[in-house]
């Protein structure tokens, strides 16, 4: 059997599980997940790999209508993958009607050259019933090569999902190593973990206007520990004291839980210490954007 490779963008609104499902696919957490929208910013490459076969996924921003700059790279970043690439997934969760958001993806999608594939995820919220109408409700846009519902929390149906995707990759070399996840450097990954973690501990309406920037990344001579230093940048400083907190607890808070995650990811024991500092208007500035990594 010959070896087979290709490329796949996932796609979707904000907010629907695309980093869920891709870490769940490759088996690792290579792209941040949160509640709250828009947490993907980079196109983040995992690589699934078996014997025959090599998948290199693209986890694009979500798309939504632009506020600032960052938010208009954001979107040509995710719109840009869609004919460079074997297919696209197109991921929507169990509502029961195609929104303005949906709908205007489904209209770029019809421009689109690769085949595309709808993945309905979060099926462990609906009954069949439910879930037989909304597959009915897709399919009558008569777009999608094939419907596939999965629970990517849960891995429902995951692999399923996956023997789809590899019925239409082509034959191709290997393209990376066979035990390479991610062509991101160590130290993106490190500042999305820390990202994310700000996500989660700040309820406020500030996480979009948060950066981070890991500064330094060594490990010691004499031991197995990685001493990282890092930034969170925020726009104002009322936003700097709440990602702080109180005695500062939230920010250690976020350090505790960040370093957890980056020692699992590094497989070593890691001594991180995070600073947060003001940079007033950071996502209207190209050059800001450019520093932390979110144009090419």
């Amino acid at each position: 059997m010959k070896f087979k490779s290709g490329f796949v963008s996932i796609l979707g609104r904000p907010n629907v599980g695309k980093s869920t499902l891709m870490n769940r696919i490759v088996g690792q957490k290579i792209a941040i997940m949160s509640d709250k929208p828009q947490t993907t910013r980079n196109k983040i490459q995992s690589v699934y790999t078996d014997d025959t076969h090599q998948i290199i996924f693209l986890d694009t921003p979500g798309i939504h209508k632009p506020k600032n700059k960052l938010g208009e790279y954001m979107v040509k970043a995710a719109i840009s993958t869609l004919n460079d690439v074997d297919l696209v997934l197109f991921v929507v969760d169990t509502s029961k009607n195609i929104g303005p958001g949906d709908r205007k993806i489904i209209d770029d999608l019809k421009n689109v050259k690769s085949p595309v594939v709808l993945v309905i995820n979060k099926i462990d919220n609906v009954n069949k019933e439910e879930l037989m109408e909304i597959i009915s409700l897709y399919s009558k846009e008569g777009i999608f090569a094939e419907i596939v519902p999965i629970s990517a929390l849960r891995g429902n149906n995951v692999e399923t999902l996956i023997d789809v995707i590899k019925k239409y990759i082509p034959e191709g070399p290997l393209y990376f190593p066979k035990d390479m996840i991610t062509d991101q450097p160590e130290k993106v990954l490190v500042a999305e973990l820390i990202r994310e973690k700000v996500l989660h501990y700040i309820h406020e309406e500030i996480p979009h206007g948060v950066a981070v920037e890991v500064e330094s990344m060594k490990k010691r001579t004499d031991s197995d520990i990685v001493d990282i230093a890092a930034t969170i940048y925020c726009e104002r400083d009322s936003h700097k004291g709440i990602i702080i907190g109180k005695n500062g607890k939230k920010l250690k808070g976020i350090g505790k839980s960040a370093r957890e995650d980056i020692e699992n990811l590094l497989g070593s024991k890691v001594y991180l210490q995070v600073w947060v500092k003001v940079k007033e208007k950071w996502r209207e500035s190209e050059n800001y954007i450019r520093n932390f990594g979110y144009l090419d």
